[in-house]
């Protein structure tokens, strides 16, 4: 374990394969040996060829950061400064702790990158063309004592399949935020929360306002590229996918074929009729998934499926033409559009995003000639005051709180706090035990293997009675010192929660709340550092 220290922040660095849920994809990559998938990016960056349509698309992103802090970064783009850019779905009150973390991380090496002589902006964008209405209509905050899930529950007709980024927030959000401020208390952050999450805001206004407030002071740009102008200046990543539909499918199955032989798993399924592409649907706005018809003799271009309705390739690419914010990009598709559009020199993402760009390796290659180079964004647990206080009285690492539900945490503090002699008598009667059954198992073997099989399931019984004296003393001292329950549940609670890690579970808007917007500059800090590993930062 390893501390590094950044300004008054210090943070204990624990190897990536400590924490529990990681994919070997994903671990691989941190390592440095994915290269035949996916490249890593060498930070400093040094910033890719701008395409054609840069001037336009920097007026694009000036007009939607339009605040004084955005100027210098705005600046640098109409100038030609490379891209590291990073993205999420539009949650709720801005949505969990990872998204702070990509920001982050964008941040970090944007800023390496420019002090090495290479000038670079860093870009959040807003996936607003997803419709998991699900995934992000709710946000998890800790009161202290509980972990509080604030939902918003939207129309019937606002949240059947349409893309979530142009969903309006209605009055309902009112009680939501009132919620919210019960929980966080008075703050900037939570100021910036109640500013953005206003009824007529979309959820994509109100995400990206939350996050310019939060990363205000870093100069991050934040762009929702859903509307018509981005569409039409990337409707030739769309147009490529329409055209050469066959080709992309065929290559997609083979990359997936070569990661499940070399062990990897495929992170989307890429099946016989599955596309590239969404269609947004002229009259309800839902967002349906196109599936491919290959060519037949009747229909030598092949059809395109949306639910019931038919279309040719040529009517595809006239409604891209008339109507380019109509034709959405997939999930393998989305960011070779968005590398496209912003030109980046590197992206970053996290366990399932590296797989995505992973497996769009073909797709990059057969539409941009190359694949952007990739950064795994900053993964850490914030460890509060009182938490700390807490893992320090039971001598207990972060790493050691992963894995374990608060009812299987309070055995182990139980056994912690064991008096020594209970600890001592305990250890001393497992060992002989354990000795002395050995030997005899394996004389009751040498006699007969029938009688050494019945003598492994009667030694089995007797282990587990051995456990069972353990468990006693264990709960005879969760009874003496009741303490240990109530913190193993707050260490539960606040560093696995519901199961997971933290970042996947806690909104971001609470440790903003509680710690200042400074908590931004930390966060970029922390993620300056090229060593792959899972922070414990204390706050």
């Amino acid at each position: 374990m390893n501390q590094n220290v950044n300004q008054e922040l210090i943070a204990d660095c624990y190897p990536l394969t400590a924490v529990p849920g990681l994919n070997r994809l994903f671990l691989d990559f941190c390592a440095g040996s994915l290269g035949a998938f996916l490249p890593s990016v060498e930070r400093p960056a040094g910033a890719m060829p701008k395409p054609a349509h840069w001037a336009e698309l920097a007026s694009l992103v000036a007009s939607q950061n339009l605040s004084a802090s955005a100027a210098p970064s705005i600046t640098a783009l109409r100038q030609g400064a490379g891209t590291f850019v990073t993205g999420q779905q539009v949650g709720l009150f801005g949505g969990p702790l990872f998204s702070a973390f990509k920001a982050a991380t964008a941040i970090a090496g944007a800023r390496q990158s420019t002090a090495a002589g290479h000038p670079h902006a860093a870009i959040f964008w807003l996936a607003a063309e997803d419709h998991d209405f699900a995934e992000i209509n709710h946000v998890v905050f800790s009161t202290g004592k509980e972990l509080r899930t604030l939902k918003y529950a939207a129309r019937e007709e606002q949240s059947s399949g349409r893309p979530v980024g142009g969903m309006i927030l209605d009055e309902s959000i009112l009680p939501l935020v009132d919620q919210a401020g019960e929980i966080l208390g008075a703050s900037a952050a939570m100021e910036a929360l109640a500013a953005a999450y206003r009824p007529g805001r979309t959820l994509a206004e109100a995400f990206g306002d939350f996050y310019r407030a939060i990363f205000a002071a870093q100069g991050l740009l934040i762009v929702d590229a859903s509307g018509r102008a981005f569409h039409r200046i990337g409707a030739p990543v769309l147009r490529a996918a329409m055209e050469n539909a066959d080709e992309f499918h065929d290559a997609l199955l083979e990359r997936n074929r070569v990661l499940e032989a070399a062990g990897y798993h495929a992170q989307v399924a890429v099946t016989e009729q599955s596309s590239l592409l969404f269609l947004i649907d002229e009259k309800s706005r839902a967002r349906l998934a196109l599936k491919r018809t290959p060519p037949t003799a009747q229909e030598r271009g092949g059809l395109w499926q949306a639910e019931d309705r038919s279309y040719s390739t040529a009517d595809l690419l006239g409604i891209l033409e008339a109507e380019p914010e109509r034709i959405s990009p997939s999930a393998l598709l989305r960011p070779v559009f968005q590398d496209f559009l912003l030109g980046t020199s590197a992206i970053v993402g996290g366990p399932a995003e590296i797989a995505y760009f992973a497996q769009s390796g073909p797709l990059y290659e057969r539409i941009l000639g190359g694949q952007t180079p990739a950064l795994a964004r900053l993964t850490a647990t914030l460890v509060e005051p009182s938490i700390a206080a807490m893992l320090r009285k039971h001598e207990l690492g972060v790493d050691q709180v992963f894995g374990l539900d608060a009812a299987s945490l309070s055995q182990r503090l139980a056994e912690r706090a064991m008096p020594a002699e209970g600890k001592r008598r305990l250890e001393a009667a497992d060992r002989a035990l354990e000795a002395d059954l050995d030997a005899l198992l394996e004389w009751m073997r040498s006699l007969d293997q029938g009688l050494g099989q019945s003598a492994e399931t009667a030694a089995g019984k007797m282990r587990y009675q051995m456990d069972r004296l353990r468990r006693l003393a264990e709960n005879f001292q969760l009874q003496r010192e009741t303490t240990l329950g109530r913190h193993a549940q707050a260490l539960s609670q606040a560093i696995f929660p519901e199961g997971a890690l933290q970042e996947r579970v806690h909104g971001a808007a609470y440790y903003f709340a509680r710690h200042g917007l400074e908590l931004a500059e930390m966060l970029a800090g922390q993620a300056s550092s090229d060593a792959p590993g899972h922070l414990a930062i204390w706050l």
